[in-house]
């Protein structure tokens, strides 16, 4: 089954806020692997980025119905 335009902008959107939640989470990661001795104070910020990113993917999925 093929979809539609509307469809597929949802998808694409969804798409977005995952990758700036990878994008954040990759941060992070660094940081911990690399740098965490000199950038730890950096990890308070990131961390609400974070989450607050992660409400605008629960929420995108709960508006389209998408389960995970």
């Amino acid at each position: 089954m093929a979809l539609t335009e509307e469809q597929k902008a949802v998808k694409k959107q969804y798409a977005k806020y995952k990758r700036k939640v990878t994008e954040i989470a990759g941060e992070i990661h660094d940081i911990v692997e690399d740098t965490i001795w000199t950038d730890y104070e950096k990890l308070i910020d990131l961390s609400q980025k974070v989450q607050l990113a992660m409400k605008d993917v629960v929420s995108f999925r709960e508006k389209h119905n998408f389960l995970k």
